[in-house]
């Protein structure tokens, strides 16, 4: 059976039923308020399983656009520097924010991964019949196994996106306090390595998107009792 999942722009309305779970940082009590308005696990689960991979896709569509503020910055002139450092440094910018919120939904994908697998393990002991037990007992046994892949493939792409933005950080840093020829020719040096390290990047997060995409059909499966 599939339920109802509030987008988190309707949820602000939950905020006074959750305050005090979520002041006392008692999770079980977070997802129990959620689950008296509906807001089940598996189903927050899918949600932000989506939201981690739609902020992967975001973050490497800006790693791609700050590549070419980089590319771009070796050919333009002297008199036009400043407004070069100014594009590099905002490219820069929102590369960090975006690989911060990744960072984030990988945290939130792990809370609730860790309640919903908990909780599907401590229901095991209710089966009278053993043979549902067996099949429950499987089921949770692959989607532990292919919520393991995913999030690997998560933390992987999350952790190679720090050596880029230390490189584009170099660079920035190298501009606003160097705005001449000079500069430029130590940059244009840096490019070919930043275009490399951004290449193995966007392959890990493809990588990733791709294992979010599969797993979120792997619950999909388990809601349909395949």
């Amino acid at each position: 059976m599939t339920h109802r999942v509030l987008p988190r722009s309707r949820q602000a309305w939950l905020v006074p039923i959750l305050a005090a779970s979520l002041l006392a940082g008692c999770q079980s009590a977070y997802y129990g308020a959620l689950e008296k308005v509906g807001i089940h696990k598996r189903d927050l689960m899918v949600e932000r399983v989506e939201e981690g991979r739609d902020a992967q896709v975001a973050a490497e569509e800006q790693f791609a656009s700050a590549l070419e503020q980089f590319r771009a910055v070796v050919r333009v002139p002297d008199s036009e520097l400043s407004q070069t450092y100014e594009r590099l440094d905002e490219a820069y910018e929102r590369s960090d924010v975006a690989a911060d919120r990744v960072e984030e939904r990988i945290d939130d994908i792990e809370s609730v991964a860790a309640a919903l697998f908990d909780e599907w393990e401590d229901e095991l002991e209710l089966y009278q019949s053993a043979e549902y037990r067996r099949l429950s007992e499987q089921r949770l046994r692959q989607t532990r196994q292919r919520y393991a892949q995913m999030r690997d493939a998560m933390q992987d792409a999350a952790d190679s996106m720090h050596p880029v933005l230390l490189a584009m950080r170099d660079n920035v840093l190298l501009l606003k306090h160097n705005l001449n020829a000079r500069a430029i020719g130590a940059l244009r040096g840096e490019v070919d390595g930043l275009e490399r390290d951004v290449a193995a990047l966007r392959t890990r997060m493809q990588a990733a998107i791709s294992r979010s995409n599969a797993f979120i059909d792997t619950l999909h499966d388990v809601d349909d009792g395949r």
